[in-house]
Formats: structure tokens, sequence, C-alpha cells
């Protein structure tokens, strides 16, 4: 089954911001051509240098993945899509740290496919975003061998097109030995929005975004209504915590753990029990407001890295982002409500710690608009706070309209790119300075970074952040890992649309 192959269902779509914004170059094709300018990867010693300094067990988790044609069921609803050994989301992989890490991926589709490692700070040439890691042909197979030097929440999915769009994505946990967890139980969840085999398809929406570019202003425009007609799009309104319009497409579902909220999966577990949530948003487009009815969260970890413990009713997750949190679970069945941010339509799951039934799936739980965690209200803990030296000033600016749907860094998209460069060694400062008037989830491969709150002080350390329309955000970073880079917007369409770079390090 190719991606063009899977069923379409007209769908309404929502009207774009006419508002033009600084940028202005072409749109580049779904396929993401090697930039000219990047390149071609770093010298095999010095990314061997890197790994040797990660922690070794001598232990190996080996694992087999197959991303091909499936037919997935939902809850009732089944859509014939994409997925990793025939199951949404994939099969786990957990390992400790220093352990090596094992995965032969077979592929099985009509095209080529890779496997990236979200948030992992793992040698280069392992990273399964070409050009570092080169894609696996169709009918071929690669063993992706690594380590990871840290614990925490990450996942994985391809860096080919939309396919993480198509449902293949899965969790990857990274757990400490040292570290005592003081809690009872753990609950993974993945968050994700869903058209694939029940919809328009994602590559068929990418189209039409793209086809709009030049038509000017038509009725619906800026959110206020959709245009008939055309797939993919519509019912998509502003969100505050957004700073503005909350995206580009409305999905006929949105799911956790690969359920719709009508059939919820149900996570069992004892009253007075801590719980430990993960919380992984999958989406292409959409950001999560999180809440459990009834509980309040002790947010515990972002991307992967522990921050002080703080109290939220619920948390804001852009695409690429994960929190852990804590929950004391109470007495009866409790909703765990993602609210689709400025959609209209969530995801759920369901706490079940005694009898009794769930409310009614329109329920709302309050604490959805209680206190909203975001990256401004967290700190990281004192023993990952990195060093505020710096060596080096990087910036990436980015920028696009929505009428043409192109979408840049530095004015550049990502077959014309420039790389950042940046030298082994050095610490340095990347501010993204949003020039659009839409959202970006930001997100670097192969290193953390901490984010520099607007007072100037430090904030939690993460890989994927969310920069509002109009406004700046500065992270801090050392180049610890040598190798060519994939920075870039992690909503999919923005990022297949060019809003990619590179950050090479120099010889």
């Amino acid at each position: 089954m190719s991606r063009q192959g899977l069923a379409v269902k007209p769908m309404t779509r929502r009207g774009f911001l006419a508002a033009g914004v600084l940028g202005g170059a072409a749109l580049v094709a779904c396929g993401r051509p090697t930039p000219r300018s990047s390149s071609a990867g770093t010298a095999s010693d010095a990314i061997a240098v890197a790994e040797a300094a990660r922690p070794h067990t001598g232990k190996t988790v080996a694992a087999r993945l197959t991303p091909g044609s499936a037919d997935i069921d939902l809850g009732g609803t089944r859509a014939h899509t994409f997925a990793y050994n025939n199951q949404v989301p994939g099969p786990l992989i957990r390992a400790n740290v220093g352990d090596d890490i094992a995965v032969t991926v077979d592929n099985a589709l009509d095209h080529p496919s890779s496997m990236h490692w979200h948030g992992i700070a793992l040698r280069n040439d392992m990273d399964g975003a070409d050009p570092a890691t080169p894609n696996i042909a169709p009918g071929s197979s690669f063993t992706y061998r690594f380590s990871s030097p840290y614990p925490g929440t990450y996942w994985a999915h391809p860096h080919t097109g939309l396919d993480t769009d198509y449902g293949l994505y899965l969790p990857v946990i990274i757990d400490d030995p040292a570290d005592p967890g003081r809690y009872d139980a753990e609950w993974i969840v993945m968050l994700d929005d869903w058209t694939s085999g029940v919809g328009t398809t994602p590559d068929a929406i990418f189209k039409g975004l793209r086809s709009m570019g030049g038509m000017g202003h038509m009725p619906g425009m800026g959110g206020m209504g959709s245009m008939p007609g055309t797939p993919g799009v519509g019912g998509v309104g502003a969100s505050e915590l957004l700073g503005g319009d909350a995206g580009d497409v409305s999905y006929p579902y949105y799911l956790i753990n690969g359920r719709i909220p009508t059939a919820a999966t149900a996570f069992n577990a004892k009253p007075g029990q801590r719980i430990r949530i993960r919380i992984i948003n999958a989406a292409a487009d959409t950001a999560f407001r999180v809440a459990l009815a009834g509980h309040r969260m002790t947010v515990t970890h972002t991307d992967g890295f522990p921050v002080v413990p703080t109290d939220v009713d619920a948390i804001l997750l852009g695409m690429g982002e994960r929190y852990d949190v804590i929950v004391t679970a109470g007495d009866g069945v409790f909703p765990l409500v993602a609210s689709a941010e400025g959609k209209n339509a969530v995801a759920r799951a369901l706490l079940s710690t005694s009898g009794g039934s769930a409310p009614d799936v329109a329920f709302r739980p309050p604490e959805l608009n209680g206190r909203i965690g975001t990256v401004e209200n967290f700190t990281a803990t004192p023993e990952v706070q990195l060093s505020a030296r710096s060596d080096l000033a990087l910036q990436a600016r980015l920028m696009g309209t929505m009428m043409a749907y192109d979408w840049t860094i530095n004015g550049r998209p990502y077959d014309h790119t420039n790389p950042l460069t940046i030298r082994q060694g050095q610490h340095a400062t990347l501010t993204f300075a949003n020039q659009s008037m839409m959202w970006h989830p930001m997100h670097l491969h192969g290193h953390t970074f901490q984010v520099i709150k607007a007072d100037g002080s430090a904030g939690p350390r993460k890989d994927t952040v969310i920069v509002k329309p109009m406004q700046t955000v500065t992270v801090r970073f050392v180049a610890d890992n040598p190798g060519t880079w994939m920075l870039h917007c992690h909503n999919g369409y923005h990022m297949d649309a060019g809003m990619m770079t590179t950050l090479n390090y120099a010889s």
C-alpha cells in the first residue's frame, strides 16, 4: 500500500491566515533532498570517540521492527494505514542507561524509511535522519546500534515525509538503575491526531495546504470559518496558550495509545498508589492540554530531564514534547483528557482504581481550566543545569506565510539551507526568533538544551520547545556530540514545507 493509496474521505478545511510575513522562498518537495550546502557527515573517528565516552554496561537490548501496511482497530473504527509490527503505537523499547540498543528495521513499505530516536543524545550515524544515517530502501533492513547517556522518556519515528502521521511511532524509555523511582506504577501515554485510513491522507492534506499559495484572501480566513471542499482543514480556532492560531489541520480523531475517545483504554491501579505518567505528544499538527479529572499532577521531568517538582492542574504539550508527572490515585474511575488545543475535540483514557463507571465521553474536567503548566513554570534541578558560559551565539529565524505555505529557517527552505556551524566543545546560545504568525515546536537532534526564561533565569532542560508567533526563545547547549544534526519545526507539515536546517560540527 502506498501513501497515496489510502482511503480518502472529503472533509472541510480551515481558512488560512491572510497576513504575509517575512520570507518567501520556494516550497520544497516532501521528499526533503539533502541541502546543497550541508556536509555529508562528520569524521567517523570523532563520532567513535564521543560514543566511547558514553557509559556502557556491556548489556545489549535487541528488538526487531517492521514498518508496513496494517489494518488497525482504533476502537470499533478500523484504519488501513502504516504501523510498526501491526500495532499503534509500535512496541515499547526499554533499556538502561549505557545498554547497547540494537534495533533492526525491516522496511516492508513501498518507499524508503528510517527510525529517528527523538530526544536521545546518541551517536550521529545512528540518528535516523538522512544524511547522518542513510534511509532504508524498500525491502531492505538496517540495524541501529547505540547507547543512551541519559535516562528519560523518549520516542521513535521515521524522518521520511509524513510517515509519522500515518501511525509510525513508538515509545522509548531509558531507565536509570540507580534511581529508586518513588512511585508504585507507571503509565505510558502517547497522544496523536489521526486521519490515516479514516479521512483524508496526510499527503493529500499537505498537497491541499500547498495548493492554496497565490489564491489571496478568501472567505473564512484567519480561523473564522472553513472552506468547503478543501479536505483536512477546518474547525481550528485560536489559543491564548499558543499565542494565536492553534494549527493548520483538524482531524477526524484524537487518540491516546491508539484508541478513540469512545473506546478509551483503561489503566488499572489501586487507590493511594503513586503513579508516574509519561506523556508523549506524537501528533503532527496538534498541541494537547492534558488533565486527569479529580487529581493534581506533580511535574517531575520535561523531555527526559528532571525539574524542580511543580504542582499543576494541566500541562500543555507541543508536538514532540514529553512530560513526566506523578499523581496519587483517588478512588474511582477518572478520565485522563487530552484536549486538542484550539480544535474543540479531545483524546481520552481512563484511570480505574475501583468499581463504577466513567463520566460521559463529553465530560471535560475542570482541571483543564486550572493552573496550566508550560515551559515558563519549570526549572531544571541543580544537577542537570548547564553552564551560563557562551562562546557562540546562533540564531534561527522562523519565517513563512500561511498563504503560500512556505516555511523557512533564516529565509531559506531546507534544500537551500545555510547550516548553522559549531565546533566541538563550544558552549552556545541559540535564539529562535519567530517572525511568522504561527507557533512552532522547535526540535534539535542529538543534544539537549536549557531554556533561558524571559527574565534571564534558567528554565528546564529540553530538546523541543514551543516558540509563539512574533516571539523569541533562547536556549543554551554544549557542543559535545559531533556530527550533522537536524534542527526543525516538529509540525509535520511545516517541516515538509521547508522549516528545517542542520547544525554541523566544523572539522
